[in-house]
């Protein structure tokens, strides 16, 4: 065992924070501030307490990361995909951390052509992230986006393919995307100061960047821009969004320098996602209180909601999610029964029309790269929470799966493990979603990892990890509880996790925890909780609204001072995301997050053991929000349970870019987890 040794204390500031008559006491404010010597000294300290406090571990996540490592094919490939002429696919090479990038001239027996060997490019970075890919439409360039510091300020470079060149230098301070518009346009969204994409632009090979025309500006503080192109190539859309709103413009490509055109004005709580066939324009929308979405049809000259046709009517059943627009057929990506479902459509009342049938009743899927408007076939990667990830290759007019791969798992028989989903009942009533995985052989009560995220209306579907291997094969149950403010069933499931309704989530995590202990699945001794980001205000809030039901929590890069964030719009993302958590600003919306805010509820009582993540460069949760958390947490518990916090001083929100690297940081959570339910060597 661990010597004992002091932990750091963090110097206490006083700072007030006043609104609504209301005046909070804040110790820890001045952690915000980085370029402040004395907080990286403090992180650094805290990293030092947190391998002294965990040395006696070091052999076993050592062990853990060459297990990890072993499990997997090091030499891989990806399942090529067609793109006009050519062939792509990426790679992975033993001992090599990053992919390379790969492409083969109109047959897959042709000589291999090396576009970009990630590992070339990122030998003098601690930290190397691809974010964008994008071949020119003529295949001769190569436009990329990269991240060097995890503060995601992604560089678009440009290579052309024929000489090798990049020019230099690259586009900066780039958004999240980039499309081609013609072989000599890139269209691309800019950050303002809050790391908001508020801006499209583009740009012409050739022509310094600096000059790049300015096509669009948001100054809508709560909105940001993205820009896309159609399954066709036909057009390009600019999409301007909030979380409850949507406008998008339109640009025929057969005229790059031209004007974007509107589609459909913004309406507050209208959202809306366009596509392209024939002589329409497709829309998924939430229009005329479709809660869920429909579908509907518009010629492309008439974009009034009067020539709004229905294709699919709102079901309030069936989420649906996004359309593929084909040259023969429509792919309609939907969720019923809180699983991931996919439609081939023609027409309405169309015979052909049917849902891909899958080979599991509890799965997740994604589209895979379609790039072919006249394609035939359709890509998915599918899998479940004891299959490896499969990429299939859908035959439309036979309606046949085709197994194109399955990642190999070394030393893996998923006959030894079981799944199933389950609903539980939270305190309201309501029935809740779990998916859970464990060995068949296990032995109830047992050590049990509660898995949640609940927010964003993101779906926290059941996919394979080969690294919770390490867990469950040491007879670990792994539980996924699917939360109200998650998507998984369907938009009113997001909306009753959210804003003034925030709580279910909290709540419904709490109900799955008992639930587990009640039906004697595991005890408060051997229940492990975690969540990340927003998953990690999920496990913040339930720990000091319950510190006495969980044994170990570790909340990763976890959003945890809510009402400080949300009230300080020049942080990334705030204002963004006042439809998300609330507006602060507002008396009620105010108390409401104050009262779960889990910074602001920490008190002098006993918390069970934490492990507390982040990464310095964070711009999504920026450190100090847990650093402050640990710091409030040492100074009031009233416990002698392990409380460390491990900073990534060279990465952001997710963690160390390099695969072996992340897989070494997962190692080192899994070897804490199996520790404190003493399962550890």
């Amino acid at each position: 065992m661990s010597k004992k040794i002091q932990p750091p204390v963090a110097k206490k500031e006083l700072k007030k924070l006043e609104i609504h008559e209301v005046e909070r006491e804040d110790n820890y404010f001045w952690l915000r501030f980085k370029e402040n010597q004395e907080v990286i000294d403090y992180l650094t300290a805290e990293n030092d307490y947190t391998k002294e406090k965990t040395k006696h571990l070091d052999s076993f996540t050592d062990e853990l990361f060459t297990e990890m490592k072993n499990r997997i094919k090091e030499d891989d490939e990806s399942v090529p995909y067609k793109y006009k002429d050519y062939f792509y696919y990426d790679k992975d090479v033993k001992d090599k951390e990053y992919k390379v990038y790969c492409r083969k001239y109109l047959s897959l027996d042709a000589e291999e052509e090396v576009l970009l060997d990630l590992n070339e490019l990122a030998k003098d970075f601690e930290y190397y992230k691809l974010r964008t890919f994008k071949i020119s439409p003529n295949q001769k360039l190569l436009a990329y986006s990269i991240d060097t510091t995890g503060y995601e300020k992604f560089v678009i470079n440009i290579k052309d393919l024929e000489t090798g060149e990049t020019y230099a230098p690259g586009i900066e301070n780039i958004g999240w995307n980039f499309e081609w518009g013609d072989d000599s346009t890139i269209f691309y969204n800019v950050r303002d100061e809050a790391q908001r994409p508020y801006m499209l632009r583009r740009h012409v090979i050739g022509i310094p960047s600096e000059r790049d025309a300015i096509i669009f500006e948001e100054k809508d503080i709560e909105r940001r821009v993205s820009v896309r192109r159609s399954k066709d190539q036909k057009f390009l859309f600019m999409d301007s969004v909030s979380t409850l709103s949507s406008e998008t413009h339109f640009l025929d490509l057969n005229q790059p320098m031209g004007e974007f055109k509107l589609f459909y004005p913004r309406e507050e709580e209208h959202e809306y996602v366009l596509s392209h066939k024939d002589d329409y324009f497709y829309v998924i929308t939430n229009s005329e209180n479709s809660t869920n979405f429909r579908l509907i049809r518009t010629p492309l000259e008439k974009t009034d909601k009067e020539n709004w046709e229905e294709i699919l009517p709102h079901n309030e059943d069936v989420r649906l999610s996004y359309a593929e627009s084909f040259k023969d057929f429509m792919v309609i990506h939907k969720r019923e029964e809180g699983l991931p479902k996919v439609d081939i459509f023609y027409e309405m009342d169309d015979e052909r029309n049917h849902t891909i049938e899958f080979p599991e009743s509890v799965y997740t899927l994604w589209r895979g790269d379609n790039l072919e408007y006249t394609s035939e076939i359709y890509r998915v990667e599918y899998t479940s929470l004891i299959t490896p990830k499969s990429t299939y290759d859908y035959h439309v007019s036979s309606n046949e799966l085709e197994l194109k791969k399955q990642d190999e798992i070394k030393n893996y028989d998923k006959d030894d493990f079981v799944t199933e989903r389950k609903l539980i009942e939270a305190r309201d009533g309501t029935q809740v979603p779990i998916t859970i995985v464990h060995r068949k052989d296990i032995n109830f009560p047992a050590p049990t990892y509660l898995y949640g995220y609940g927010s964003y209306g993101v779906n926290m579907d059941p996919e394979f990890s080969s690294s919770i291997l390490s867990l469950t094969e040491r007879g670990i149950i792994y539980v996924i509880s699917h939360v109200r403010g998650g998507g998984e069933l369907g938009r009113p499931w997001y909306e009753d996790g959210k804003m003034l309704k925030k709580k279910n989530s909290f709540y419904d995590f709490i109900d799955t925890a008992e639930h587990l202990l009640k039906e004697n699945v595991t005890t408060k001794e051997q229940l492990v909780i975690a969540g990340g980001s927003a998953g990690g205000l999920l496990v913040g809030a339930c720990v000091t609204m319950r510190p006495d039901l969980f044994h170990f929590v570790i909340p990763r890069v976890p959003f945890v001072d809510v009402v400080t964030t949300m009230l300080d719009d020049s942080i990334p993302l705030t204002a963004q995301e006042w439809k998300e958590w609330g507006n602060p600003n507002d008396k009620e919306q105010f108390d409401y997050m104050l009262s779960y805010s889990p910074y602001d509820q920490i008190r002098a009582i006993d918390y069970p053991h934490m492990l507390v993540t982040t990464g310095l460069n964070d711009p999504r949760v920026a450190f100090w929000e847990p650093a402050k958390f640990v710091a409030k947490l040492r100074a009031l518990k009233t416990d002698n349970n392990d409380l460390v916090l491990k900073t990534n001083m060279g990465a952001g929100h997710h963690g160390a870019s390099g695969r072996y690297q992340y897989l070494k940081e997962t190692a080192f959570i899994y070897a804490n987890i199996l520790d404190k339910v003493n399962l550890a060597k």
